[in-house]
């Protein structure tokens, strides 16, 4: 978050997309270096290569979208947050591939995006700038009914130049091997493309094509391991482990118990927390046939819940809904305590309105740390580490947890994650869903329509998961 995020702010503005060829040309210089070096303190990368599997897929797509026979969104993954990084280095291979194809496809070839209107916040002003040029519409997730992104996006997905990529998880989870619930806004998304088509009496059908991305690390990186568990062990107030790295045959079991030991003090911490400052209960946990690790997950599942509701009760904020829904209701909440849309001008305030108006963005932005302790978490389950031991799961488990950690030291909505060592990513395209054979027939009935998207976001998130088992 900006450093001044404890004074009250003016309206969170719109931005409009606004294509640039030159920026796009730009940019497109700069993705091989991006994936590479670490540019921004928030942006990990150090991604050594880009593994594709099914680009020919893609390339038929793009293919039929630019001869009008489709229009077309891209669902993609977004575990981390050098995926859209992944996601660019895709697109710029796609006339490459079509080359090797023998297909000519016309330039640019590029892709309409959505983003979180948060990233212009804590990145600054300057991303805004780069995505409005790069053809990207703003979308604030708390917000039921966000009219002028919704608009924007059904013109750009009706008559765009480009198909349109979003990210339907809604916000990244840390797990390269588990897809959260998808939120059904890209489904719904295609059914209003449909209906508008139809409306237009045009011919074009409407697909989603599925996108993962996931990451490995060519050469385990055991010793950065070690020593971010040393870190966090002396941060939480354990005696860091020695580790014999020379013994890899035993590296694994030794890394889990250490992973448990610290998720466990971290744990009965938060809940100490809690109870003494916000008078939360805790009672013990008892599971006759769970193991230690499930009652560990239990709890972690329960102090999620209760640091959610610590928020909620402040902003009256009803709890219901996934973690994540009730994340993206708070947020909301919490921006509309800080960037206040009922105040005409900030600066013509007296000193005694502003002094109360910045006490309550200052009290808001406390309150929102509870909710963004949570985030990271949403997606940990008991089984993740123990169905696969792997340095991967190791890795993303403990960078979980430093988040954790560094969140409580500072209000840095990302920290600076520590680089671990080089990744491959390896990004997998998916079968299309043709959303139009779906809707075929039902045009005229509006109840069957509102079912739909439902159904469509089943269909996605199956094909999502198979694609990450594979």
């Amino acid at each position: 978050m900006p450093a001044d995020i404890r004074h009250v702010q003016p309206p969170l503005k719109y931005i409009p997309p606004r294509f640039n060829r030159v920026i796009f040309e730009l940019a497109k210089l700069f993705i091989p270096l991006l994936l590479r070096v670490r540019l921004r303190p928030w942006l990990p990368a150090g991604i050594s290569r880009v593994e594709i599997q099914q680009m020919e897929t893609l390339v038929q797509l793009y293919r039929q979208f630019q001869a009008g026979k489709i229009r077309l969104l891209i669902a993609f993954r977004h575990p981390e947050v050098d995926d859209p990084l992944c996601m660019a280095h895709l697109i710029t291979q796609i006339p490459r591939t079509a080359r090797k194809m023998g297909i000519k496809l016309k330039n640019p070839v590029h892709s309409h995006f959505m983003y979180d209107r948060g990233m212009t916040l804590w990145a600054g002003k300057w991303l805004g700038w780069l995505f409005a040029g790069l053809g990207g519409v703003p979308v604030r997730r708390g917000r039921k009914i966000d009219k002028k992104p919704i608009q924007t996006v059904r013109q750009l997905l009706l008559d765009g130049q480009f198909p349109f990529a979003i990210a339907p998880e809604g916000a990244t989870n840390g797990h390269s091997g588990i897809v959260s619930p998808l939120e059904p806004g890209v489904s719904q998304l295609a059914v209003w493309c449909v209906e508008d088509l139809h409306k237009a009496n045009r011919p074009e059908m409407v697909l989603i094509v599925p996108i993962t991305v996931q990451y490995h690390y060519p050469q385990p990186p055991w010793q950065k391991l070690d020593w971010l568990l040393s870190k966090l062990e002396r941060d939480t107030g354990l005696s860091p482990q020695v580790v014999d790295l020379a013994n890899h045959g035993e590296l694994e079991p030794i890394f889990f118990a250490r992973i448990m030991r610290l998720a466990e003090q971290l744990v009965g911490k938060m809940e100490g927390f809690y109870r003494q400052f916000y008078h939360c209960e805790f009672p013990e946990i008892i599971l006759p046939n769970g193991s230690d690790i499930d009652i560990l997950m239990e709890r972690i599942q329960r102090l999620l819940d209760q640091a959610l509701r610590v928020a909620e009760v402040y902003f009256g904020v009803v709890s219901q809904g996934s973690k994540i829904d009730r994340c993206r209701r708070l947020e909301e909440a919490g921006w509309s305590y800080i960037y206040r849309d009922d105040i005409e001008d900030i600066h013509n305030l007296s000193a005694l309105d502003r002094g109360l108006a910045d006490w309550v963005a200052s009290e808001a932005d406390l309150r929102l740390r509870h909710m963004r302790l949570v985030e990271s978490f949403v997606a940990v389950t008991s089984n993740y580490l123990q169905e696969k031991p792997c340095i991967e799961r190791f890795a993303e488990m403990s960078l979980l947890m430093f988040d954790l950690v560094s969140r409580l030291q500072d209000r840095n909505a990302l920290p600076g994650r520590p680089r671990l060592g080089w990744r491959q990513a390896t990004i997998k395209i998916g079968e299309p869903i043709s959303v139009t054979e779906i809707c075929a027939g039902h045009l005229n009935n509006r109840q069957y329509l509102r079912q739909i998207p439902a159904e469509v976001t089943n269909i996605l998130f199956a094909q999502m998961q198979q694609l990450v088992a594979e």
